[in-house]
């Protein structure tokens, strides 16, 4: 499928930006250090001095975060939700950083983080993405990104990667999670669906050469590397917090549940029914002779035990 017209592995458009894609090797000049041990060494002849790890970050952002924009807004079609998919991709590598920058392509996981996000099917739920974005001003830019948007998002996925990042089939399966031959399929079924809306774009060249351009035509522009650390900290603190005042208050209810429960199984009270055929009641008439006798001799005797009954006088 003409693999050799394509760059290695990499998170940039090289037509977009006109330079060899270098993401792959960036991390060979970025360093930082873990308890005083540098983790990456430098493989060029002069030893660079090593950085920090929000320096190291602030170099790959830098590099890969304006391309990765591009690509986004490739998948989406929206540049608001291209820019957020980018800023929480790298805010959750800033958050997993020492693994990170152990990646043998740290450049490839921030791209896959980042259109994880962006494909994500909860978007459509926010009030904030219900409605379409206003498409680009040219006319054949505005056919090309319908037919894109148009492909399940497997197939815009596999074929972004393919025809506007670069890679080669094999890294375009692995990253979509599909067996090469699957990836070969949905690449061609992308091409020819993409060719049914836009006739000029049957030969994967120029197809390649118009998601370029469609990419670099839009003016979306990544926020500074300083925002994102400090906003997947900030973030990262509120989920902190929110899970502590969780867990405080399942505990609270927990504890109270455990203390106003009943301990033993009361049944329940049946509901009261109404007897008949009673005799009224009627007022006590005055005792008898017999039973003033008798109510005199119980008085007249002790009463040894506390519980028994000592008639009461009336």
């Amino acid at each position: 499928m003409g693999h050799d017209r394509h760059a290695p592995n990499d998170t940039r458009f090289p037509v977009v930006t006109g330079e060899p894609p270098l993401c792959r090797s960036i991390y060979v000049y970025v360093l930082f250090r873990t308890k005083g041990r540098p983790v990456t060494q430098p493989q060029e002849p002069e030893q660079a001095a090593p950085l920090t790890p929000a320096q190291a970050f602030d170099a790959l952002y830098a590099f890969c975060a304006p391309a990765l924009v591009r690509q986004t807004y490739l998948l989406t079609g929206r540049r608001e939700l291209a820019r957020e998919s980018v800023e929480r991709a790298f805010q959750l590598a800033w958050q997993r950083w020492p693994e990170v920058a152990r990646d043998r392509n740290p450049g490839g996981w921030v791209r896959a983080a980042a259109y994880d996000y962006a494909l994500s099917p909860w978007h459509r739920f926010r009030p904030r993405y219900r409605h379409p974005e206003p498409p680009p001003a040219d006319a054949p830019d505005r056919a090309l990104l319908s037919a894109l948007l148009d492909l399940p998002p497997p197939y815009r996925r596999t074929l972004v990667l393919y025809d506007g990042v670069g890679l080669g089939l094999p890294e375009t399966a692995a990253e979509t999670e599909a067996s090469t031959p699957a990836a070969a399929g949905r690449l061609l079924h992308a091409r020819e669906a993409v060719a049914a809306h836009v006739p000029d774009l049957v030969d994967p060249t120029e197809l390649h050469h118009r998601l370029a351009r469609l990419a670099s035509t839009e003016r979306l522009r990544a926020a500074r590397p300083t925002r994102v650390r400090v906003g997947g900290e900030h973030r990262t603190r509120l989920w902190t917090r929110a899970a502590i005042a969780c867990t405080v208050a399942l505990i609270g209810t927990t504890t109270f549940t455990v203390q106003t429960a009943p301990t033993h199984y009361e049944p329940p009270v049946p509901p009261g029914v109404q007897v008949r055929g009673l005799p009224p009641r009627v007022a006590q008439g005055p005792l008898s002779q017999e039973e003033a006798g008798l109510r005199k001799k119980l008085r007249a005797q002790m009463v040894p035990g506390r519980d028994r009954l000592v008639p009461l006088d009336r």
